[in-house]
């Protein structure tokens, strides 16, 4: 099942990211209560769970912007993908860009991109067996 995010959830998130993506930087949960708060509060933009008996197992974050571009259709950015390591293999991921897939079709939106760190060669091919294609360059500066 895949579902919003809650606060309850945020423990079982943080150590999601911790174990699947090896965010050593990992937010305290009181630093992300106060993170959590204000995300809520933007518009199409959600933090999901997947559960599988009662337990947090998976996560995705899915923002559905708005453009002026493209004739004003809109976007969806997919981020934080992480699944329990001892879960991988069994769909979750799967199931998890198809609702963002979805949710985005119904938005109206004219792409879903995600991006993944340039070392995750398995989650890159995970990605590609979806049908997400790379495109384009992805740059970063740190401010």
């Amino acid at each position: 099942m895949i579902r919003k995010a809650s606060v309850k959830d945020l423990p079982a998130i943080l150590a999601l990211y911790r174990a699947a993506l090896a965010d050593e930087e990992c937010l305290t949960e009181r630093e992300a209560r106060a993170l959590f708060a204000r995300m809520r509060r933007y518009p199409s933009y959600g933090v999901y769970v997947f559960i599988r008996r009662r337990r947090v197992v998976g996560t995705f974050a899915l923002l559905v912007m708005d453009n002026l571009g493209h004739r004003g259709a809109p976007s969806g950015i997919v981020e934080d993908v992480a699944v329990a390591p001892e879960m991988q293999g069994r769909g979750i991921g799967r199931e998890m860009m198809a609702f963002a897939l979805e949710r985005c079709r119904r938005a109206g939106c004219y792409k879903l991109a995600l991006s993944s760190n340039s070392r995750r060669v398995k989650a890159h091919a995970f990605y590609e067996s979806l049908g997400f294609k790379r495109h384009g360059y992805s740059f970063l500066v740190e401010p």
